[in-house]
């Protein structure tokens, strides 16, 4: 969906998944060394699984959604995770759960609706998508 419909997730001449301008800020209530709860080990895959999981990693590359991390980062907090559907497609999805416990609540996620209201003031284009399975 996302290449077939670049050019309104793609603007100005952006890669794919960029979005800028729009942070998000995530607090947790813990410090390094995280606890052993959030440093979970891979999932046990086979290696069909794991060629899998490479494949959407490199497309997510591709696509400029996803970056690799340098030597100097650590990212320990997520481990990938492959749904597949019968008849043959597959997703793949980080799991966050046990990142939830601490993680500060944000009172207000989604922007308030007389704010939404106002941005679309000079809005050139206003559309409605389906989101349920949107996942990138």
């Amino acid at each position: 969906m996302l290449r077939k419909n670049r050019p309104v997730f793609a603007i100005g001449g952006e890669p794919l998944g960029k979005l800028r301008g729009h942070d998000i800020e995530l607090f947790l209530d813990v410090k390094r060394p995280y606890p052993p709860m959030l440093k979970r080990p891979s999932y046990p895959a086979s290696l069909e699984t794991r060629k899998e999981i490479e494949k959407h990693i490199n497309e997510l590359l591709e696509m400029d959604i996803m970056r690799k991390i340098g030597n100097n980062e650590i990212t320990e907090i997520t481990t990938p995770d492959l749904i597949t559907w019968n008849d043959g497609k597959s997703r793949l999805r980080g799991d966050f759960r046990a990142l939830n416990n601490y993680t500060k609540r944000d009172r207000y996620p989604i922007p308030r609706i007389p704010h939404a209201l106002n941005k679309l003031e000079k809005a050139k284009y206003i559309t409605k998508m389906y989101f349920i399975r949107g996942f990138h």
